[in-house]
């Protein structure tokens, strides 16, 4: 049985790490990044602070938050999976198919949209060119983003201004577009949870576009998918409405950055 600890187990994504990792055939030791606060005491996860004693026989230990003490894993020789924002990125990220590659010590987490545009061959046949924008909800923020837009929509309500400290920016009822990366532009969107990926696609030169069977984890829809309806779904929720006889498309994808672009791979990769 793999033997797993969960350094960063009171997060928002080391809840759902240590949620979803129980009911599988592994042991899981959910460990806080340093000493335990009064909140993760009183907690629905009983968790430890992390101590090197209590890592030995350990086979993985997965980062969602940074140790406290930097040379928590300094003897450590099993496994490392860093799923934490700001992993090294010299790292090799996970892989896109398939499991725990062979001779690999340590990865870090793949960012959600390399994973989702890495789906698009196997959802759309002929592509030619994409762009896009990805609407952003405030889950990649973690405890920070959620409890930040809660805050600053309370604050409105009450008719005060909101705190915009913790977030960096006005999230509450204002949608805040970032600078263009290429053909793609990220919109942050008052959401807690789920975010939109828009496509416009060109099929390639003399070619059609044409929808895919949908490869495991993806399911078409009729209609294209909401944020509701995403942070709630395990799979990646498409629809593909073709214009110009085939010639051109718009692609919306849904997903959960949490659900589908952290966990679903995480059991992908450990075989669970």
């Amino acid at each position: 049985m793999l033997k797993i600890a969960v350094i960063g187990a009171g997060t928002l994504l080391g809840r759902e790490v240590v949620d979803t990792l129980e009911p599988r055939d592994c042991s899981v030791l959910p460990l806080s990044h340093g000493p335990l606060s009064m909140d993760e005491e009183l907690g629905d996860i009983v968790m430890f602070a992390p101590e090197p004693s209590l890592l030995e026989g350990i086979d993985l230990v997965i980062l969602t938050e940074t140790p406290a003490v930097p040379e928590l894993l300094a003897a450590f020789t099993g496994r490392i999976l860093d799923l934490r924002p700001e992993a090294d990125p010299a790292l090799e990220p996970m892989p896109l198919v398939g499991g725990w590659p062979a001779g690999r010590t340590a990865l870090r987490g793949r960012p959600v949209i390399e994973q989702v545009l890495g789906t698009l061959p196997q959802l759309v046949a002929d592509l030619g060119e994409v762009s896009g924008t990805h609407l952003r909800s405030v889950a990649f923020l973690g405890d920070k983003g959620v409890d930040g837009l809660m805050e600053q929509t309370m604050a409105v309500f009450k008719g005060a201004d909101p705190d915009t400290s913790s977030l960096g920016y006005r999230a509450a009822f204002e949608v805040v577009p970032q600078m263009p990366r290429g053909r793609m532009v990220e919109v942050r969107v008052p959401a807690f949870h789920g975010d939109l990926l828009i496509l416009h696609l060109k099929a390639a030169e003399g070619a059609r576009l044409r929808a895919l069977e949908a490869p495991q984890g993806v399911q078409w829809g009729e209609q294209p998918p909401s944020s509701r309806e995403v942070a709630v779904s395990p799979q990646l929720l498409a629809h593909l409405a073709l214009c110009e006889e085939g010639k051109a498309g718009v692609l919306s994808l849904g997903f959960d950055p949490i659900l589908w672009g952290t966990l679903m791979p995480l059991l992908r990769l450990l075989g669970l």
